[in-house]
């Protein structure tokens, strides 16, 4: 993720986005974004912004755009708690 991270987009951002993947290759990351920068961690963080959850397959189909990450919402595929605004600016933060 750092390396196709997109500064412009980050600017002003501060938030921590945690990534809950099931299934083979699956795990749980957090993201912290704040001055500009991307840092991703392993494990589970104590309070982020938003919580993404979905199967790590259908993760790497998303960020691969094999699937839209709209179509995986409405359909269950994935599932989002916190701010629901973060999700939205999470496709311009990183070139695909």
């Amino acid at each position: 993720m750092p390396s196709a991270f997109n500064k412009e987009a980050a600017k002003g951002l501060n938030a921590t986005y945690q990534f809950n993947l099931s299934g083979e290759g699956g795990g749980q990351w957090n993201v912290l974004i704040k001055d500009e920068q991307c840092e991703v961690k392993e494990g589970a963080h104590p309070s982020p912004n938003i919580t993404i959850s979905m199967a790590a397959g259908d993760y790497l189909d998303m960020i691969n755009g094999k699937l839209n990450g709209q179509v995986a919402f409405m359909t269950g595929r994935l599932k989002i708690s916190g701010d629901i605004g973060l999700a939205l600016k999470l496709q311009g933060l990183f070139k695909q």
